[in-house]
Formats: structure tokens, sequence, C-alpha cells
């Protein structure tokens, strides 16, 4: 199991755009083959600071999501919305009881 944090700076701004891209990411990445969790949550203490926690089967569903059209589109738009560089750490991890 791969387990991905993707923190996000977000422009204050340009928050409900971000949202609206995020929520259309989100529905398609439910869907997809080998995507365990996809969640976008907002840091309670760091209001424009959102952090993208996601779970998938293994690293080819990793590697299918990065190149899925949702995907690459919003990361076309994402430097519009951010402050920062995106923070991304990927571990790897098993469920727990295993």
């Amino acid at each position: 199991m791969i387990i991905i944090h993707a923190v996000m700076q977000v422009n204050p701004a340009l928050k409900e755009k971000f949202l609206a891209e995020a929520k259309q990411l989100l529905a398609a990445t439910h869907k997809e083959e080998g995507n365990l969790s996809y969640e976008l949550y907002n840091h309670f203490e760091q209001e424009n600071t959102y952090i993208m926690i996601e779970t998938w089967r293994d690293m080819e569903a990793v590697a299918s999501h990065n190149t899925s059209a949702h995907f690459t589109g919003f990361a076309a738009k994402a430097p519009e919305f951010l402050t920062a560089p995106l923070d991304v750490k990927a571990f790897n991890g098993e469920p727990a009881g295993k």
C-alpha cells in the first residue's frame, strides 16, 4: 500500500476556485482502480493550508493516477492557486492488522 501526503499552500483569493477544481479531482480519483482513499483536508491552524491524503493499492495505481486526464489537468492549473511549491511525501505501508 502506498500513502501520499500532498501539502498545498493556497492563495486565499483563489480558495473557492481551488476547492471547485479539487472537488472534480476527488470525484474522478475515487473511481480509479487501485485507489483506496483520496481526501482533502484543511489544516486546523493554518487556514490556507490543505493536505491531500491518498492511499493506493500499489505503485502501478499511483503511476496510472499521475497520468490520468483529471490529475494532469489539476496539476497544470495548480501553480495559479498555490503560493508555495507542492510538498509531497510518499510512504510504503501495510494496512493495520497485517
